[in-house]
């Protein structure tokens, strides 16, 4: 398993790339599970379907938007949010989706425990979770059995301000929080960035024997 945290916000088509690149190297041989760990600058993103609705205006977004292959509606991202880009090889996971899904979530919850966050699912709703404010929203896709895409928790408020232009995730009503403001101090996106490693790692990190065997590999 290797941990790629990129130091600067990230334009949206080279995270794309990057995802790609990782999925292809995994079918073809040539590489192993990736967890790319990033900012992105300021995108709107939403899963191709006929619903799009929770985009509002979208001619009137502030930010580029795209359309990619995840389950969801509309989301945002943006500096003072940390991404999380999972891709792995579900057909060593028992090509279970609803389990992936899962175990990130309880990755996250795990992590925001960390910071004396008291963090939670809700019931019938993918994501992360205080009572009712929305710290972390979770999206996959999934082709010949290899995931791409995953998580953006709030970490900042400076990420927060760009939701009010959507519907975020579909949800009327929903009220999006941070890390930050639950935690009640200055939490940065490395600071969550550097407790979330080995949460994912208990979660997910094996080698062929099932051993965490996590090699961190910040890029440049």
């Amino acid at each position: 398993m290797i941990i790629r945290h990129l130091p600067e916000p990230l334009p949206y088509a080279e995270g794309l790339d990057l995802q790609q690149h990782a999925a292809d190297a995994i079918l073809d041989g040539t590489g192993g599970e990736t967890l790319f760990l990033l900012e992105h600058q300021p995108v709107y993103t939403i899963g191709r379907r006929r619903d799009q609705s929770s985009l509002r205006d979208r001619q009137s977004l502030p930010a580029p938007l795209f359309e990619i292959n995840r389950g969801g509606q509309a989301t945002y991202h943006g500096p003072g949010q940390l991404v999380g880009y999972p891709v792995l090889d579900l057909r060593e996971r028992e090509r279970d989706l609803h389990r992936h899904l899962r175990l990130l979530e309880e990755s996250l919850i795990l992590t925001c425990r960390n910071f004396g966050i008291p963090a939670g699912r809700r019931e019938g709703l993918t994501g992360v979770w205080v009572e009712n404010r929305k710290l972390a929203s979770i999206g996959v896709g999934v082709t010949r059995w290899i995931s791409q895409h995953g998580f953006a928790i709030n970490v900042t408020a400076d990420c927060l301000l760009p939701f009010f232009a959507i519907t975020p995730c579909g949800i009327d009503g929903v009220v999006m929080s941070c890390v930050a403001n639950e935690a009640g101090k200055n939490v940065s996106v490395q600071d969550f960035a550097d407790a979330y490693t080995p949460h994912f790692l208990n979660q997910f990190g094996r080698d062929a024997d099932g051993r965490n065997a996590p090699t961190v590999a910040p890029l440049p």
